[in-house]
């Protein structure tokens, strides 16, 4: 049978939700995913959806069926292989939009294990882990930076949230005693983002083909993935 553990967030102090964030927030955002992920590197994903997320390319068939014919459509199979055959996989949250964090109050104290990072990390709280399952961890950045910012931002703030992201990596994968070759997983990561950005715009294009999150900003991004998948 199950054993499932409940916690009242409020009740530990993350009480706070947030429709506009700032780049703290953010990034607190980001470091509780960098995390999660370093505890569950290439970790076998069972019994969990082999594939996180609920927008990968496998479950969602009727949405690529409506997309407008072109050259994201077309490149559709070739992004989620590439994404799924990523030499380094972890878990991945799934859904890691802003609305499913829950951030304490800044005079709050912060955690500093790694366990308990992997829960709360510093200064905010996930929920909602219902579609979690491999894969790799660009996935839940781009999604996170995608409910987080718009064009303008998300674009001039992606190095240095990217920069952020896998230092905060870096360190808890050290923390956890982790021999994972970081350089490597970082540079496969990185490249890895636009992917994931391309993959999710996929999702969009048949879902909700007006949808604000499909402005210049992904379209540069989605374009970059196509031209090196030619």
């Amino acid at each position: 049978g199950w054993i499932i553990v409940l916690e009242d967030l409020d009740a530990a102090g993350f009480d706070e939700r947030k429709q506009h964030v700032n780049r703290e927030d953010i990034e607190a955002c980001l470091s509780w995913l960098a995390n999660f992920h370093a505890i569950f590197i290439q970790q076998n994903p069972a019994p969990l959806w082999p594939i996180g997320t609920y927008w990968h390319l496998a479950t969602r068939p009727d949405e690529l069926n409506v997309m407008e014919a072109g050259p994201l459509k077309n490149a559709a199979a070739k992004i989620d292989e590439r994404l799924n055959g990523a030499q380094f996989q972890t878990l991945v949250h799934g859904d890691a939009k802003l609305a499913n964090f829950c951030f304490k109050h800044r005079s709050a104290s912060k955690p500093t294990d790694i366990q308990t990072l992997s829960r709360t990390g510093p200064g905010v709280a996930a929920v909602d882990f219902q579609y979690v399952g491999g894969g790799c961890g660009m996935k839940d950045v781009a999604y996170l930076i995608s409910s987080c910012l718009g064009e303008s931002d998300a674009e001039s703030q992606q190095n240095t949230l990217l920069n952020h992201y896998f230092q905060s990596l870096d360190q808890a994968l050290q923390t956890a005693g982790n021999p994972t070759n970081f350089s490597e997983l970082e540079t496969e990561w990185r490249e890895l983002y636009a992917f994931a950005w391309a993959d999710f715009c996929r999702f969009l294009g048949g879902w909700s083909p007006g949808h604000w999150k499909m402005n210049g900003y992904t379209d540069r991004i989605t374009q970059k993935v196509i031209e090196e998948l030619i």
